[in-house]
């Protein structure tokens, strides 16, 4: 039985050399001897509370290919966001050196010269850009100073509009999720049919809503057209400047403190000292701004642990008494029925992550948040310091930001029961942080072309046809030889 055993491991091993050699042909020479040389991008992500840096990196002969481009290493800059330097911009500049000099090591030395590096502002610019331009200017002036002292390829500090951060979010989103584009096993691209993802973004300073639709918008200055992998796409996008977690926390403050009552959004137990320059000095807040007030002043405000006071105070950012389209979101500005699934990150994230792992609460449906937007706005001070310790400096206001993000997007963006189970809050896609900075540096680099890209990829359609056909001989071959040798066997056992 053993002799019959061996006699059959002739054929095989003929059978797996020949496999092995076929999966050698597959693997380009160049491949095998040296791992492919990379290229890398530098995004700062300028936000209105901090800021971000995001290093990329891909293969430095695939450009203008997909599903390639990934996330080097990130770095997140210590103090605010450069527009809380408007009245020190050289601190602007200076807040970004430890960053820049991570990026010094993270980034080959021989790729330094051809890395492009880019700084994008978003909300918090364009809030200071509205009541100081001048300030404005000479914070991008500062960091622009900075970061032309290193040697990377800078291409220039600019302030983002609330379009451009929607839509570059919505790019990151899908390309990361390969939804535009695949390259298949055969070396061949094809167009995924499981559609695009909506994008939902809630900063510091600004919300922004972004998905496909089908029919034009009835308000142009909603609707974006983009051309990427030769097909065409039609996105309705919005940004609500003020609605971003902070400055909508500064507006129900503001509110809070012209009732001089307990501020329903905080919990019971907990009390500050609140600066009347701090809660105005916003235009988000210029409506509620007295004429006539001590900047220096400080009034004490104390929580109550309110839900549905504070559902009612943040229920009034949501203006829905007019619309001049066939139907709106708030505020007047059109949006069409939310379709698709959307994915949600940012703020969003952080807000559902935290009644989920910290609270321990349940958010799978509408009604499963609004529940636990009840439980965690009836939480003493007492309470919310057993669950999280660690994280007394936010813990006060995660109250009102459940609370916000709830009535958002049920209220805000019409969000039902239904609709709100293709919503998925994440923060990351594969090792890939979600956001605009990647879609703004794919755009400015012209790694997503307009055109379709070539059919074939690395080894060609024609060669793996060629190579399946002579694996499949030598199968056959090796069932021959198997064939023969069990006959041989048998007729020697005969005789």
């Amino acid at each position: 039985m053993a002799g019959k055993a061996l006699s059959l491991l002739p054929p095989l091993l003929l059978a797996a050399v020949g496999l092995a050699g076929l999966l050698l042909l597959c693997v380009p020479t160049r491949d095998i001897r040296e791992p492919p040389a990379l290229k890398y991008g530098i995004v700062l992500d300028a936000g209105s509370s901090h800021t971000s840096m995001f290093i990329y990196k891909w293969p430095a002969d695939k450009e203008n290919d997909t599903g390639i481009v990934g996330q080097h290493s990130s770095c997140d800059v210590r103090g605010g966001g450069i527009s809380s330097y408007a009245d020190n911009p050289s601190g602007a500049g200076q807040s970004l050196v430890e960053c820049l000099n991570q990026a010094l090591r993270d980034v080959p030395k021989e790729r330094h010269v051809g890395t492009p590096l880019y700084l994008g502002a978003t909300a918090g610019m364009r809030l200071l850009n509205l009541t100081s331009p001048e300030a404005s200017a000479n914070v991008l002036a500062a960091v622009t100073q900075t970061l032309t002292q290193y040697p990377f390829d800078f291409r220039g500090a600019r302030i983002l509009s609330g379009q451009d951060e929607g839509v570059f979010g919505w790019v990151t989103t899908n390309y990361l999720l390969e939804n535009f584009i695949k390259y298949g096993w055969v070396g061949r691209w094809f167009r995924p049919r499981k559609g695009t993802l909506g994008a939902m973004d809630l900063g510091g300073a600004s919300t922004q809503i972004t998905f496909e639709t089908a029919s034009p918008a009835e308000d142009p200055a909603n609707e974006v057209q983009l051309r990427l992998y030769g097909q065409r796409y039609r996105v309705y996008t919005h940004s609500f400047l003020c609605y971003g977690r902070d400055q909508v926390l500064r507006t129900l403050l503001a509110s809070a403190v012209q009732t001089r009552g307990p501020h329903p959004c905080w919990p019971q137990g907990y009390s500050a000292h609140v600066m009347l320059q701090d809660v105005y000095e916003s235009p988000c807040t210029a409506a509620q701004r007295p004429q006539a007030f001590n900047r220096s002043a400080r009034v004490s405000l104390a929580g109550s642990s309110n839900p549905a006071l504070c559902r009612g105070l943040v229920s009034q950012l949501f203006n829905s008494s007019s619309c001049r389209f066939s139907r709106c979101s708030f505020n007047g500005v059109f949006q069409p029925p939310v379709a698709g699934k959307f994915i949600a990150f940012s703020a969003f994230f952080y807000t559902v992550d935290f009644l989920r792992t910290v609270m321990g609460l349940p958010v799978a449906t509408l009604q499963q948040l609004e529940a636990a937007v009840v439980t965690i706005c009836s939480q003493t001070w007492s309470e919310l310091q057993a669950r999280a310790p660690d994280d007394r400096a936010r813990l006060p206001d995660y109250c009102a930001g459940a609370m916000f993000v709830q009535q958002l997007l049920s209220r805000g963006y019409g969000f039902d029961e239904r609709s709100f189970g293709d919503v998925t809050f994440q923060k990351k896609a594969g090792d890939t942080a979600v956001g605009w900075a990647l879609g703004y540096m794919l755009n400015l680099t012209n790694l997503i072309p307009a055109d379709p890209p070539g059919l074939r990829k690395g080894t060609d359609f024609s060669s793996w046809v060629a190579l399946l056909l002579l694996f499949a001989a030598m199968l056959l071959a090796a069932f021959a030889l198997l064939l023969h040798q069990a006959r041989a066997t048998k007729s020697a056992g005969t005789i």
